[in-house]
């Protein structure tokens, strides 16, 4: 994330349309007219540090904008109820009463999740707050910022103490050294209703489930999901669509973590007006999931355009990808990330930090392909990017290959001395690669065709480039 960002903590990602149509008004001051959606269920945008008290004080929800990364927002898993699988005792109102406990704003990443969804990481905070089957009790998967390894908190907390154990952390953690030191100072310091485990905290894998457009909730209500590419989400729109939620009683507007946003309780009455709505301001709501499933640093140009290549090839070849999700880090070994794949840029080498160099890339997938396991697996290192597309699809295979089985058996891992040299057609003005292993499928060119086979009048599918534009070249890649 780029560290010039200003923030809006929109605790649990969870407001409301009147709340945020008054932060629309702030940005629209300041001069701006688009703002990001974070990670973390947040608002990123760009502003001078000057202006943030002058902002401030014009919001009529005494909104706060942190200039610091010092602080982080609390996210939780309030998006998902009532639209997706749930703990039985689960509601949404509970995630809103937990939330309206925390009078501070923390240090540590807190995570409040049901283990039955997907759509919001489960353990990527530092204090994870995991729903049991035990009413009101939640399991405390624990990993503090100086801790190499996560930890269970050896007994299950009572939902009313969640902000108040958060916040005693707040005070000791830099002193802790693990769970049972951690136990042992807040038993002394708290006097909590806490719970004995019966049984160890089993999550079971759930496909990443298709989060936009209009849905039905329940028999006569629909959610809406909206997903803009580019995460750059146009004030103008969000303000008029504050409004439209504010004339039909709807509540709550809820972020997720994947930036995009969604809207529940929309009554079987206004969906009309709400698709008129949407087509006359030319919202698409049907975007592909080839594309929906990535987790990109918020406004850095040279990720997104890593992403689009990609989703590309995907689409190029007929790659599916359902279930799976991608993510994008300039943070190698940061090891904090919550997608099933993730491609990491590593930082040019010191020696040549003068000069223009390709950058090299490390693919790294979850045990399983499910996050939840916490269990990295590194799959190939110091790659060019030309490779990518190859190894995520062979990654794609992989993934369905294992679904539904129980395999916990690691990958090799390739890296650059474990190479071999492949020839291939490679378009002089793009870099497309034309591979006869895949032909291409989007001009009717079946795999196992070569280059010299193709017609005259075939097209680089990317640029439109002539046949006669593609060189053949060798590129090193990974054996397997």
């Amino acid at each position: 994330m780029n560290d010039d960002l200003h923030r809006i903590l929109i605790r649990g990602g969870v407001t409301s349309p009147g709340e945020l149509k008054d932060v629309i008004s702030m940005l629209e001051t300041a001069g701006l007219k688009e703002v990001n959606f974070g990670s973390r269920q947040d608002l990123l945008f760009p502003i001078n540090a000057a202006d943030e008290e002058q902002l401030e004080s014009i919001s009529q929800f005494n909104t706060d904008i942190i200039g610091e990364r010092k602080y982080q927002n609390i996210v939780c898993s309030y998006v998902s109820a009532d639209i997706f699988d749930m703990t039985y005792w689960l509601k949404g109102s509970t995630y809103l009463y937990i939330l309206e406990g925390f009078d501070y704003n923390p240090k540590l990443k807190i995570n409040i999740t049901d283990p039955k969804q997907r759509l919001v990481p489960i353990f990527s905070g530092d204090l994870n707050f995991v729903a049991s089957e035990s009413e009101d009790y939640w399991y405390l998967n624990v990993k503090l910022p100086h801790w190499e390894r996560s930890g269970y908190y050896p007994v299950l907390i009572y939902t009313w103490d969640i902000a108040n154990i958060s916040q005693a952390i707040e005070t000791i953690y830099e002193d802790i050294q693990d769970v049972e030191e951690l136990f042992f100072v807040l038993s002394k310091k708290l006097d909590t209703n806490n719970k004995a485990i019966e049984k160890e905290l089993k999550i079971e894998y759930i496909t990443f489930p298709y989060y936009e457009g209009m849905n039905r909730m329940g028999i006569d209500q629909y959610w809406l999901g909206l997903y803009w590419r580019n995460n750059k989400y146009d004030l103008a729109f969000l303000k008029e669509f504050c409004g439209f939620c504010l004339d039909n009683s709807i509540g709550k507007i809820c972020i997720t973590p994947w930036k995009s946003f969604i809207v529940k309780g929309i009554k079987k009455d206004s969906r009309l007006e709400l698709e008129r709505f949407l087509g006359q301001w030319g919202i698409n709501v049907r975007h592909s999931q080839l594309e929906m499933n990535w987790h990109v640093p918020v406004d850095d140009a040279e990720a997104l355009e890593l992403k689009k290549f990609l989703v590309r090839s995907f689409d190029q070849n007929d790659i599916s990808t359902y279930g799976l999700t991608f993510g994008i880090s300039n943070d190698v070994g940061k090891r904090s990330h919550f997608a099933s794949v993730i491609i990491e840029k590593n930082a040019p080498p010191a020696i040549v930090k003068d000069f223009e160099v390709r950058p090299t890339y490390n693919v790294l997938h979850f045990e399983n392909f499910d996050p939840n396991t916490q269990k990295y697996i590194a799959y190939a290192q110091d790659v060019d990017k030309i490779e990518l597309p190859g190894l995520l699809m062979e990654l794609s295979k992989k993934y369905f290959a294992q679904l539904g089985k129980s395999t916990t058996k690691e990958e090799p891992v390739k890296n650059k001395n474990e190479k071999q040299t492949q020839k291939v057609y490679q378009c002089k003005s793009c870099f497309t690669i034309y591979d006869k292993l895949y032909g291409d499928a989007k001009a009717g060119v079946s795999a196992g065709t070569i280059f010299k086979d193709l017609s005259e009048s075939y097209q680089c599918p990317v640029c439109n480039s002539p046949k006669d534009n593609f060189e053949k070249v060798e590129l090193e890649v990974n054996s397997f």
